[in-house]
C-alpha cells in the first residue's frame, strides 16, 4: 500500500511477513528473495529487483504467497 504524497506512512522494515508472490516460482527455505516494484510481487529474481529478505518456508509452484523475514533494507 502507498501512502499519500508527504502523508506519514507506517511501515515494517523488519520482521517475519506473509507476501504476494510470483505464483510461478518454488521457494526453498533460506532463499533470497526481492521486490518486483513493477508488479508489487516478492520474486527470487534478482536482475532488477531489491533484495528484502529471505525464505522462510517452502512456497509451492504454483502458490500466491510466501513466508519471508525482511532484512531492514528500504526500496
Amino acid at each position: 500500500m502507498w501512502g499519500a504524497e508527504g502523508a506519514a506512512l507506517e511501515i515494517a522494515m523488519r520482521g517475519v511477513f506473509d507476501l504476494p508472490k510470483t505464483s510461478a516460482q518454488a521457494w526453498t527455505v533460506g532463499a533470497k528473495i526481492y521486490w518486483d516494484s513493477a508488479n508489487g510481487l516478492a520474486t527470487t529474481t534478482a536482475s532488477g529487483n531489491s533484495l528484502i529478505g529471505t525464505a522462510l518456508a517452502a512456497a509451492a509452484n504454483p502458490s500466491a504467497t510466501g513466508r519471508v523475514r525482511l532484512n531492514g533494507v528500504t526500496v
